[in-house]
């Protein structure tokens, strides 16, 4: 049985996402609806120092085995990785190509990230979703919004699921309650929503921040607590999914307990990755295996 954002989303999209949606959604991972994606993009992201605390975890075959053998909906990696490596495990995970990507380098006060793939390129490997990152609030949204729309026809165009990273950040949203309160996280599912991702990412918004009287009102006079606030994350997501990032690795009891927010808050899955591939291969195994029973469990249907 799909959640009310899952039939809504399911009836308004063309036979192409819709086949692709339905495989990650029921075919692959936890089922019943529900989403697992393993990200490994942080490479790029962070450079090679996320792989230290677990060195296998550097190997391209470590990441997919893992995926395929822990059964997840889909694997979330670059181009260069795709080609390189997928063709092994082609058929036994879904692949989610993530389209653009930059390094941590430069300071984030004016975030963008660039295209390096195409969304021709995910038709060509045979992924079953295409993955974005987003920059809400940055000076240079101007250029990440076009070239959004350039992606999103894209994928109309050849039906691929877009799954949008949606982020705030830069030097002004820093200045209006930063990039991980209620105010931030929230227009950031809206927006990706209202830009035309059908699955969205967002972190977890932070609440009782010292900053979050600098957000515009009325974020800064509201009292919700972190369940509230990311059930009106969600909600702001409309017919969109969305799913939750993990962020830095968390201990067991953390990694669950976000699950099962998401999941009563509405949401349609998580994707952790950090928190998956650094832990040894039977540990990362084991607590795949609570998340899924976790994701299943808690689900919220609507009539």
């Amino acid at each position: 049985m799909a959640t009310t954002a899952q039939k809504s989303l399911l009836d308004v999209l063309a036979p192409g996402k819709k086949a692709r949606l339905h495989r990650m959604l029921y075919k692959f991972g936890p089922g019943d609806g529900t989403l697992m994606f393993l990200p490994i993009d942080q490479g790029i992201e962070h450079g090679p120092r996320d792989f230290f605390p677990n060195p296998a975890s550097k190997d391209p075959d470590y990441e997919f085995r893992l995926a395929a053998e822990a059964g997840y909906s889909a694997i979330a990696c670059q181009i260069g990785f795709a080609t390189k490596y997928y063709p092994d495990w082609a058929g036994q995970v879904p692949l989610l190509l993530k389209l653009n990507g930059k390094t941590d380098i430069p300071p984030s006060d004016e975030s963008f990230s660039a295209v390096n793939a195409s969304v021709e390129d995910a038709v060509r490997l045979g992924a079953d979703a295409v993955g974005y990152t987003l920059y809400v609030g940055s000076p240079r949204q101007d250029e990440d919004l076009k070239q959004l729309g350039e992606v999103r026809a894209d994928c109309d165009k050849y039906g691929m699921p877009l799954v949008v990273w949606s982020y705030p950040r830069g030097r002004d949203v820093s200045k209006k309650g930063g990039q991980d309160s209620f105010y931030a996280i929230d227009y950031a599912a809206r927006m990706a929503m209202e830009m035309g991702a059908d699955i969205v990412k967002i972190n977890m918004p932070k609440v009782g921040l010292d900053s979050d009287k600098d957000s515009p009102a009325p974020y800064n006079e509201m009292q919700v607590d972190q369940a509230e606030a990311i059930r009106q994350c969600v909600e702001s997501a409309g017919r969109s999914l969305v799913v939750l990032s993990g962020g830095s690795k968390a201990d067991d009891e953390q990694v669950l307990g976000m699950t099962k927010m998401i999941m009563e808050a509405g949401g349609s899955g998580v994707i952790f990755g950090r928190n998956i591939w650094q832990r040894e291969t039977a540990a990362a195994h084991e607590i795949v295996g609570k998340i899924k029973e976790t994701l299943v469990s808690s689900v919220v249907r609507k009539p």
